[in-house]
């Protein structure tokens, strides 16, 4: 697969750390972003590469050629004007098959293969990474379908198909911390359909073409748009505050550590009393309520090698007592709250599954001795499959025996109860770097 890199950013917000070089040319760890993104794509066998680039262009072919050094073949395009984030593309006579886009200026290191296999299969024009990040208020979000539980007691079905895009503008209350990546394959039928009743937005410049607003949402009613989740590192540095944590995470080894290729470790947590107040069966999110300490523990988790995936019993299903869009809007409470706070969790995972009966407004079909509730382990083994977690080197961390059993029973190194004394911030502070 063909691989576009956008390289003529300048970098205005992170002058401070370099002003007269384009931004994929700024340094971490002794060589420039763009190089190690260009690392990254050789070692998942993509190394047909273009460069789009402009102002100051110059110095970025200098210093990469046609890529032989690199072990990729390079061309350019240069740009004598502005053409937007995607004028580019509808001057490219070479992009004939789907296509890899990416801006130069993001530091990364994922699996493309898992990321192109996943567009292969929803046969999209278009499939967006998206993750979750410290700071989904100013971020813009992408909003996927959900079908109802195709059987019975099962779980509505994630299509991954993306039916709205949130602008870090609009109005929002409660939100999944679903961020857009700025990382994307593209199908040459998404531009051939664009240009059919595309509008110029600045008439002076009719070819300066913007990729979110009038290539990708203007497409979305078309439903062939998808979005991929996934928790690899992917981090704009573009301010100085954001430059230097990357460059820390480089050099501690975090960011290839990653990439899905290898094996993660995670920390699974509780929901209930570990890290909302326990308040019963709760079914109203106005009830939600963090816990002292959760937000600073969930938000050292983000910074440590782990991942954060939340593992919780929800029974309020079977019981009539809640739906599954009523339980949706909670879960997005509960990141909004941790995002608002530069907190988020990287994955949710719960049983909706009871096995009393008897019970007045309860549905027969979640009435079930399921694999999924806890103290069984089907939560953490199913989380463990999609994200390739190593559940050896993984925790459990909850507030009752059921939740240290589950772990055990999973093969966790370690499953650690809280309780008034303990709470979840400490909890966290014991695991090892």
């Amino acid at each position: 697969m063909k691989v576009v890199i956008m390289a003529g950013g300048m970098g205005t917000r992170i002058a401070s750390i370099a002003n007269d070089i384009p931004k994929p040319m700024i340094r971490i760890g002794g060589k420039p972003i763009l190089e190690h993104q260009i690392e990254n794509l050789k070692a998942c066998g993509l190394t047909d590469i273009t460069l789009v680039i402009g102002h100051l262009g110059e110095i970025i072919k200098d210093y990469f050629g046609d890529g032989k050094d690199f072990g990729v073949q390079i061309s350019y395009f240069v740009e004598d004007h502005p053409l937007g984030t995607a004028g580019a593309l509808f001057q490219m006579p070479e992009l004939t098959d789907d296509f890899l886009l990416m801006c130069g200026d993001v530091m990364i290191d994922v699996d493309f293969n898992r990321f192109i296999n996943f567009h292969r299969e929803k046969q999209a024009w278009a499939s967006l990474m998206a993750h979750p990040n410290g700071h989904p208020y100013d971020s813009s979000l992408l909003i996927t379908e959900t079908l109802p539980p195709q059987q019975p007691g099962g779980l509505p079905v994630e299509t991954h198909r993306v039916t709205g895009w949130m602008n870090k503008e609009d109005e929002r209350l409660y939100y999944k911390n679903r961020v857009n990546a700025g990382i994307e394959i593209i199908s040459p039928k998404l531009l051939e359909v664009t240009m059919k009743d595309f509008k110029p937005r600045h008439p002076e410049h009719p070819d300066k073409i913007d990729l979110d607003r009038d290539v990708l949402k203007t497409n979305i009613d078309t439903g062939k748009i998808f979005a991929y989740d996934t928790p690899e590192y992917i981090k704009d540095m573009g301010t100085p505050d954001r430059f230097y944590e990357v460059e820390h995470d480089l050099k501690s080894g975090k960011v290839a550590a990653r990439n899905l290729q290898n094996k993660q470790k995670a920390i699974f947590l509780d929901r209930d009393g570990t890290i909302n107040v326990y308040k019963g069966f709760l079914t109203n999110p106005d009830d939600f309520e963090l816990l002292p300490g959760a937000v600073e523990a969930i938000r050292e988790i983000n910074h440590s090698g782990y991942l954060a995936i939340v593992v919780s019993n929800q029974p309020v299903i079977a019981r009539g007592d809640c739906t599954f869009k009523e339980l949706q809007i909670i879960h997005d409470k509960m990141e909004t709250l941790l995002g608002k706070e530069g907190a988020f969790v990287d994955a949710i995972y719960y049983c909706p599954h009871h096995p009393d009966k008897g019970f007045e407004g309860e549905r027969p079909e979640y009435k079930m001795d399921c694999d999924c509730r806890k103290p069984k382990a089907g939560l953490l083994l199913q989380a463990a499959k999609e994200w390739n977690i190593d559940l050896a080197q993984s925790y459990m961390i909850g507030d009752s025996e059921r939740d240290v059993e589950a772990g055990r029973n999973a093969g966790c190194k370690h499953s650690i109860l809280i309780n008034n004394e303990k709470n979840l911030k400490i909890a966290v502070q014991e695991i090892p770097d």
